[in-house]
């Protein structure tokens, strides 16, 4: 009997696991282009993030609030993980549920830093936090860490 309850509960944590990864989602820079370009009316906000990176991680709650303050308007927050694809189970995973971001998640499964950069912004550093603010045919790139005033008046300007 006890096997059996064991055998249980690894199946019922191995299916809340799997379906909780559903909502951390790997992506290439041009499956993220095409997500943006979905939607032409509305303004993007895509963070690019990772778990190690402290000044990203004190900076998540400003997008989680942007978001829920702003529901009513076409606004798409889109936080994009820069962590390993390696660490997507062991670290993005539990990280995102201990946060309980509500914001899509993505890891992006690219193998070349320069070429991703450069194709979200010639002029990025490659430095994290970033962010950038897309609305019609407006881009916007900042490479520097957001107090929530600061990110609401970025939104605020596009």
């Amino acid at each position: 009997m006890k096997i059996k309850s064991l055998f249980y509960m690894f199946l019922f944590g191995i299916i809340s696991v799997s379906a909780y990864s559903q909502n951390v989602k790997l992506i290439n820079i041009n499956q993220l282009n095409e997500r943006i370009k979905n939607g032409k009316d509305s303004t993007y906000v895509v963070n690019f993030w990772a778990t190690w990176c402290a000044p990203c991680i004190k900076e998540l709650p400003h997008f989680e609030k942007l978001a829920a303050d702003h529901k009513a308007e076409k606004l798409a927050v889109l936080l994009v993980s820069l962590d390993f694809k390696s660490k997507l189970e062991s670290n993005v995973v539990p990280f995102v549920k201990r946060k309980n971001l509500k914001n899509e998640v993505f890891l992006l499964n690219e193998s070349s830093p320069q070429e991703f950069i450069d194709r979200i912004d010639p002029s990025w550093s490659g430095s994290i936090p970033a962010t950038l603010f897309i609305k019609n045919d407006k881009r916007k790139f900042v490479e520097s860490e957001f107090t929530y005033e600061q990110l609401l008046t970025e939104y605020k300007k596009l």
